[in-house]
């Protein structure tokens, strides 16, 4: 079906517009990926969406597209005791707090998770997580590799799937994000288990995240980021939301109140200011922020869910064995 006919389904207005079932969302981006529209029906989808937002069935409908054809990244070897490897989406960057973004990720890899960080900067008036990732050693690679235990890889979407890129980069252009942005938040590039770490701004999007989430049967964590990124808000305490398969479980209610002033936490943005901050909370001169260490405290926990869930009944009783031996201990 042309996708002229979705445009005039999703493209009249806030009120009248109607939502696009899951296949006719997959079919609509499908063609858009694949190169099948012009550069005036591309402008059009990503109007139209703005103005109407998306739909869980729709978002379901768009992840399906993108993964039909996005290229899967291997773990090298058996993931074992890890359970999955940590998806990080990356897509925003700092605007007025230094992104703490690669501190996460380094702090995952220390606990010896393999760690994927995708993205591209969409904002050019953002200091962009990849820049304080090669500050700190950590180059973007220019194709698909493996990613290992314990280590940092980072990519761009354009390696993941260029035409996801492209419709990114719109953004530029029209000076609004799209649906391409929605999707790119929630990929799971990685060949085997993987825990997807997700974010929302406006708190109006979390029901449609967690029906999305829900749908696909992912395993994520789910929060209010910071400035569009996943990591934790360091004055804060979020709602964290778990997913193992797609089964949500409610894992910490959001907190009121901003906490004070974090100790080393630079006042300016630049790459280089994060990275020597990042640097000195891994190197222990500064204390890592409660808030990121509570956050990493519930990947891990979600972690060892998802590996226990892909064990057999007989593994899973020996676990429970050997963890109630140890609280014992």
């Amino acid at each position: 079906m042309a996708i002229q006919h979705y445009i005039k389904e999703i493209g009249r207005g806030a009120r009248g517009a109607k939502a696009l079932d899951r296949t006719q969302a997959a079919d609509l981006l499908g063609q858009i990926l694949d190169g099948q529209v012009s550069d005036y029906e591309v402008g059009a989808f990503c109007i139209a969406m703005r103005i109407k937002g998306e739909t869980a069935d729709e978002m379901c409908g768009l992840w399906d597209a993108v993964h039909a054809r996005i290229t899967r990244i291997r773990v090298r070897g058996s993931q074992g005791s890890n359970g999955a490897a940590i998806v990080i989406p990356s897509y925003n960057g700092a605007r007025r707090l230094p992104t703490l973004t690669p501190l996460l990720a380094l702090l995952l890899a220390r606990e010896g998770l393999p760690v994927l960080v995708h993205g591209m900067q969409t904002e050019a008036s953002r200091t962009s997580v990849f820049a304080v990732l090669q500050r700190l050693g950590i180059s973007t690679l220019p194709q698909a590799g493996i990613l290992e235990p314990a280590q940092v890889t980072a990519v761009h979407t354009a390696t993941l799937l260029p035409a996801l890129a492209r419709l990114l980069a719109v953004r530029q252009v029209i000076g609004l994000r799209n649906p391409g942005h929605s999707v790119a938040k929630l990929l799971q590039p990685v060949a085997g288990p993987a825990l997807l770490l997700g974010s929302y701004t406006h708190p109006e999007y979390l029901p449609m995240l967690q029906a999305t989430l829900t749908q696909l049967g992912l395993n994520a964590l789910l929060s209010r980021g910071l400035e569009g990124e996943v990591c934790a808000d360091p004055r804060r305490t979020p709602q964290y939301d778990g997913f193992v398969h797609g089964h949500h479980q409610l894992l910490q209610a959001r907190a009121a109140g901003t906490d004070g002033e974090v100790p080393g936490l630079p006042d300016s943005i630049d790459a280089d200011s994060t990275a020597r901050y990042t640097e000195a909370v891994l190197a222990g001169r500064l204390p890592v922020p409660p808030a990121l260490a509570q956050q990493v405290q519930h990947i891990r926990c979600l972690v060892d869910l998802v590996r226990n869930s892909a064990l057999s009944p007989s593994e899973q009783s020996q676990n429970a064995i050997e963890s109630g031996t140890k609280s014992h201990d």
